[in-house]
C-alpha cells in the first residue's frame, strides 16, 4: 500500500469523515477511505485498500468540506449533492472529508494530492484558499476544483457565483411581501435584516445585493446588517435576529451557513418572516421561511467532475449568475403564499438583470 494513503487513513480516522465510494452501472460498492479507516463503526482497514478497490478506469474524486461540515442544510451539503449526481451519471467514485478545523484542511489536501490516487480534488469554500495555494503549487500535475472562491493557479478550476444577483431578488421579494402584506407577520414598517456568517467580500456580495433589491422596490427601506462571526454559531445568529426584531425588522435573510439555523429558531419564536440561502431551506420551517436564495454549488461540483470525465478540464475561474443558472430564488415548499403577481415582478427583474438593464453592486455602500 502507498505510504501516503496510509497516512491519510490515519488522519481521516482522527478527523470527522463521512466517506462514500459509489460505483455506477450496477458495480459493487468500493468502500471509502473514511469507512476503511473505521468511521461510524465500520470495519477497520486502510485507505490504500479502498483506493485499490475502485473500478478500473473510474474517475476517483476527493471532496474536502469546510470546517462547518455537513448537516447544516447549506453549501457543503449542496456541493455533495453535485458529487452524488456525478457518481450516478458517470460512475465515479469519491471520498468525502469533514475537517475538524481550518488547520486540518491543508493536511488533508496534501495527503490526498501526494497519494496520486485522485483524478480531481474538490475543495469547498474560501477558507481553503490559502492552504490550496500552497498544496496546488507543490503538486502541479494534480487537478483541483475550488468551489465558492477564486484561484490563479493553472491546476485549479475555480467556481464562484454572483451572489449579489440572487440576493437582489431576495431583497426585492422581501420588500414586495411587505408592500403586499401577504402574511400577518409582516408589518407596515420599513425595516428588514441580513445576517452574514463573517464580514468578508463574499458574504458582503449577499448583503449588497439584498439591500439593493429591497431598495429597488422601496427606496426608503432600512436594512440592518450584522455578522455571526462564523458559519457554525446558531446561538449568535439567533441573538442577532432577536435584536433585529426589537429594532422593527420583520423579514430577515441569512447567508451564514449552519449559523442560520439559529435565525430560523428565532423566526418561529418571535414570529417574523425568514429567507434561507444556498439550497431550498423552506421546508425547515415552512410557516416562517418565505423563500430561499439558491446558490447552485451542486452544479459547480458536477461541472468540475464532468470536465475531468470528458477530458475538457482547464484551470480557470468561472463566475455563475442568473444568466447561466448559478443563482436564483425559490418559494417552493413554503406555506407563506407569494402571489403570482409578485412572482411575475421577480421574473421581470431577473430578465432585466440578465439583459444588463439593472446593475447590482457587489459591495456595500
Amino acid at each position: 500500500m502507498k505510504k501516503t494513503m496510509k497516512k491519510l487513513a490515519a488522519f481521516m480516522a482522527a478527523a470527522s469523515v463521512a466517506g462514500t465510494a459509489i460505483m455506477g452501472c450496477g458495480s459493487a460498492s468500493a468502500g471509502s477511505a473514511g469507512q476503511k479507516a473505521g468511521q461510524s463503526g465500520q470495519e477497520s482497514g486502510t485507505a490504500g485498500e479502498a483506493a485499490g478497490e475502485t473500478a478500473e478506469g473510474a474517475v476517483h474524486v476527493g471532496i474536502i468540506f469546510t470546517e462547518a461540515g455537513l448537516g447544516g442544510n447549506s453549501f457543503n451539503d449542496l456541493a455533495l449533492e453535485g458529487v452524488k449526481k456525478a457518481a450516478k451519471d458517470f460512475g465515479i467514485t469519491y471520498d468525502e472529508v469533514e475537517p475538524k478545523s481550518v488547520s486540518d484542511e491543508e493536511i488533508i489536501q496534501d495527503e490526498m494530492a501526494s497519494s496520486g490516487d485522485y483524478d480531481l480534488i474538490i475543495c469547498v469554500g474560501a477558507e481553503q484558499v490559502d492552504a490550496l495555494t500552497n498544496v496546488a503549487a507543490t503538486y502541479p500535475e494534480q487537478r483541483f476544483a475550488l468551489l465558492d472562491a477564486d484561484s490563479d493557479l493553472s491546476n485549479v478550476a475555480s467556481y464562484s457565483c454572483k451572489e449579489q444577483e440572487g440576493a437582489f431578488l431576495a431583497g426585492a421579494l422581501a420588500a414586495l411581501a411587505k408592500q403586499e402584506a401577504i402574511d400577518s407577520k409582516l408589518g407596515d414598517g420599513r425595516t428588514i435584516g441580513f445576517i452574514g456568517g463573517v464580514d468578508n467580500p463574499l458574504i458582503n456580495r449577499f448583503a449588497a445585493g439584498y439591500q439593493a433589491g429591497a431598495r429597488y422596490i422601496e427606496p426608503e427601506m432600512n436594512v440592518l446588517i450584522d455578522y455571526a462571526g462564523g458559519f457554525n454559531d446558531p446561538t449568535t445568529a439567533k441573538t442577532i435576529a432577536n435584536t433585529f426584531v426589537e429594532k422593527g425588522a420583520d423579514v430577515i435573510f441569512h447567508a451564514a451557513g449552519a449559523s442560520g439555523m439559529g435565525m430560523f429558531q428565532a423566526a418561529e419564536e418571535k414570529g417574523f418572516v425568514a429567507i434561507g440561502v444556498n439550497l431550498n431551506q423552506n421546508s425547515i420551517a415552512p410557516d416562517y421561511i418565505m423563500a430561499s436564495m439558491l446558490k447552485k454549488l451542486d452544479s459547480c461540483a458536477y461541472h468540475a467532475i464532468a470536465s475531468v470525465v470528458e477530458g475538457t478540464y482547464t484551470g480557470e475561474n468561472q463566475m455563475l449568475g442568473l444568466s447561466d443558472g448559478g443563482v436564483d430564488v425559490t418559494v417552493e415548499n413554503s406555506n407563506i403564499k407569494v402571489t403570482d403577481d409578485m412572482l411575475a415582478q421577480l421574473e421581470e427583474l431577473k430578465q432585466k438583470v440578465i439583459a444588463g438593464e439593472i446593475e447590482i453592486p457587489s459591495e456595500l455602500n
